[in-house]
């Protein structure tokens, strides 16, 4: 074995060398390093990356490699991360031992890193091979031997209480991690590449800036003149002038319509100039909000097509789960790690990964260290899960170096449930709030109200361009038919258009841009949607229909009602049908509970009155229990025992059991468009690493399924897996409505 040296990884394709072991630890070790210098880690990052694989030294890895895995293409199939663990709790603690013993299944709880560290210490083989290896490695890196331990940051050791302190390190044993397996997955893909790790160099956010206040004033030039847009400007420039303050978290409150998007990076660009932060994470609830506010940031950032530049902006709303069983030895090097100086991603994206365990999901954490994070609509946080994350955030402002943006039309007090110190970007919402009243509601909520008689309104009293928003997919595909309906009393003439998430993200997406244009040249249009398009997207109805729902759902539905102020009033009918769907969850139904107190008609407060909102907010809380278990207190007390498993089983925005993501290769799409995406699908089902590429291209063309739907459909041949949990669907898929809306509700889709 001494003769033919140590390998971390089989032959690569491109070059047809073997890769060294030394050199697979020093440059994981390097990379690791670089990630954490900027929350005060890289010594503990760098000496994690240079042991995470010292296992593989043993002469039976070493035969496995050569003489099973290479030639079958399968994997290895004998431990190799207890060596490293060892070395790591030795030199740098326990606790962060859990970084080596997980980076390929994920974190384990403490109690399963004691048991490896005392069997490690007895003569079985495992225990023997993990010495064996630790000796043979040393002789190339010795560096892996330390003398004494490696401190971590000061400021862990100085946060007071105990509790405090489990939290951070709770944060912190995440970032390192989440460094650690990047600089793994980006060292050994470059590898198979023949070529350098892909590590994109530092923007230049000065220019960045200087490119979006150009681009802006030369898109406003373009839009048509709107009595809002003096306002908007006010809006844009107090969040300038607010950008040049201290770094912290930050609240941008503003009314629907205000142009919110077109702030927040105006604030988030000179927030960054201003501090030094590298980079921009903007996080929104719904993807039809992703694809709009990544198209806009596109066109005012995005270099010149011909210029030869890297893109600026990456959107990232795919949640394909790379980490399942039987993914594939190199699947979860397709996982995205956020390497762009703009990301527009989800909200789910984002908290999924800072409580997730596995490394496919975990691997962009250490990108949030030093960067603006705008979290766009925080009205859609579900309450269950409000302590944690409001917990998690104030880490990363504290002890990571980002600043937060909190934004949204309905902001919710946040502060009643946790000490979060913040600054005010406006410096007068409620007068803001009064100059941008446009709509008069109007309340239909008897026992009379039924699908039917809601068609048969919209119909004759709608007028030419309506808006109607629905709870469910079920609700909005019996809608559409109804509406459509050649015998029904309740059919309209104008084209009635739908969308929802079993649409594919570039259906939805062309369907709101033709929506647009139907709007700005005052042609009859109708659309049926879920609420997906109610929280920032831009579109603009004299009329909207919104089913029965929370109180900011109403008023954001609202906020797509003469949303440039061009009519004296808009008219917002919010009704609810005896036949209607509604989701069951314990915040959702005290959240209507608390709506039917404050909101209504005669006496009844609007929903965009920012007092009864208030009130609204601590009601509903209320409602779900005064020890904040049912808001997350639960998974704080994982989160202090560092029982990774545990929390990251809690902490679920969407019930990952029923929703899965779906590539559609639609019917309209053309030979050489069909043939570039089933190529991407065969780089993922490749048997070596393809880096996060394909799947960037194909988040387009993904819908989402509940899972016992794409089980089906895989039993019959509709569906073939492609990698992880994705899958290709060959069944049928309606022009309009997407996929086969008449299966049984998508309970994913409830969920923001």
């Amino acid at each position: 074995m001494s003769e033919r040296g140590l390998f971390a990884h089989s032959r690569s394709p491109r070059s047809g060398c073997r890769h060294r072991l030394e050199d697979h630890l020093r440059g994981s070790a390097a990379l690791a390093r670089a990630f954490a210098e900027s929350f005060g880690a890289g010594d503990v990052a760098e000496y994690l990356a240079l042991v995470h694989d010292v296992g593989k030294g043993c002469g039976a890895w070493q035969d496995r490699l050569i003489f099973h895995a290479e030639p079958t293409g399968k994997p290895v199939g004998i431990p190799h991360k207890e060596a490293g663990t060892v070395l790591a709790a030795r030199t740098v603690g326990r606790q962060l031992a859990a970084v080596v013993q997980g980076h390929h299944g994920g974190l384990p709880d403490q109690n399963q890193i004691k048991d490896v560290l005392a069997e490690l210490r007895g003569t079985g083989v495992d225990a023997e091979r993990a010495r064996e290896a630790t000796e043979a490695v040393a002789r190339v890196v010795p560096e892996i031997l330390r003398e004494g331990r490696i401190p971590p940051p000061a400021w862990l050791a100085g946060l007071g209480s105990p509790q405090r302190q489990a939290l951070a390190v709770d944060v912190f044993t995440r970032m390192v991690f989440s460094c650690v397996v990047d600089a793994d997955y980006l060292d050994t893909e470059a590898h198979f590449a023949g070529g350098e790790p892909r590590v994109a160099a530092r923007a230049d956010m000065g220019v960045l800036l200087k490119r979006f206040e150009e681009r802006r004033l030369r898109l406003l030039a373009r839009r048509a003149a709107s009595p809002v847009d003096e306002l908007r400007e006010r809006v844009y420039a107090q969040a300038l002038a607010a950008a040049a303050g201290a770094p912290g978290m930050y609240v941008l409150h503003v009314p629907t319509g205000g142009a919110k998007t077109i702030a927040a990076g105006g604030f988030a660009l000179r927030h960054a100039v201003e501090h030094g932060l590298g980079r921009v994470v903007f996080a929104v609830p719904y993807i039809s909000i992703t694809q709009q506010n990544a198209e806009v940031y596109r066109e005012l950032l995005d270099p010149a097509p011909d210029s030869g530049e890297r893109p600026v902006v990456l959107e990232h709303h795919s949640s394909v789960e790379l980490d399942e069983e039987g993914a594939g030895a190199w699947a979860r090097m397709a996982a995205e790690n956020w390497d762009a100086p703009v990301v527009v991603t989800t909200t789910v994206q984002l908290f999924q990964s800072l409580f997730a365990r596995k490394p496919s999901v975990m691997r962009k954490l250490h990108r949030l260290a030093g960067s603006v994070i705008v979290l766009d609509e925080v009205q859609a946080l579900p309450d269950r899960l409000l302590i944690p994350i409001l917990s998690v955030l104030r880490d990363l402002v504290e002890h990571f170096g980002a600043s937060v943006v909190l934004t949204s039309a309905t902001q919710p007090s946040f502060w009643s449930l946790a000490q979060l110190p913040r600054y005010g970007v406006i410096e007068d919402v409620s007068g803001l709030f009064e100059e941008l009243r446009r709509v008069d509601y109007d309340w239909r909520l008897g026992p009379e109200v039924t699908w039917e008689s809601i068609a048969q309104d919209i119909a004759s009293e709608g007028g030419e361009q309506v808006l109607t928003i629905v709870n469910t997919t079920r609700d909005s595909a019996r809608l559409h038919r109804l509406l459509n309906s050649a015998e029904g009393e309740a059919r309209v003439t104008a084209p009635v258009w739908h969308l929802s998430t079993r649409m594919t993200a570039e259906h939805r997406r062309e369907v709101i841009r033709h929506v647009r244009g139907e709007l700005a040249a005052n042609r009859p249009v109708h659309v049926v949607s879920t609420s997906l398009i109610e929280a920032g997207v831009d579109v603009d109805f004299p009329r909207v229909y919104r089913a029965w729902a929370p109180a900011e759902a109403l008023q954001q539905a609202a906020g797509r009602c003469n949303r440039d102020g061009r009519l004296d009033r808009g008219t917002v009918v919010v009704f609810r049908p005896v036949d209607g769907g509604v989701p069951k969850d314990l915040s959702y139904r005290a959240a209507l509970e608390a709506t039917g107190e404050f909101f209504g008609p005669g006496d009844a407060s609007a929903p965009d009155d920012l007092e009864a909102l208030e009130c609204y907010y601590e009601k509903r809380w209320a409602l779900q229990g005064t020890d904040g278990r049912s808001m997350g207190e639960s998974i704080q007390e994982l989160r202090r025992l560092w029982d990774f498993p545990a929390v990251a089983e809690a902490f679920q925005m969407i019930d990952s059991r029923y929703a899965q993501s779906v590539v559609v290769i639609r019917a309209e799409k053309t030979d050489e468009e069909r043939d570039a995406i089933e190529s991407d699908i065969a780089l993922l089902r490749s048997s070596y690493p393809a880096g996060p590429e394909p799947l960037r291209r194909l988040q387009p063309h993904m819908a989402t399924l509940p899972r016992h739907e794409v089980a089906e459909g895989l039993r019959v041949g509709l569906a073939e897996p492609v990698i992880g949990d994705l899958v290709v669907w060959r069944g049928h898929y309606d022009p309009v409505r997407g996929l086969d809306a008449d299966d049984p509700e998508d309970r994913g889709g409830y969920v923001l």
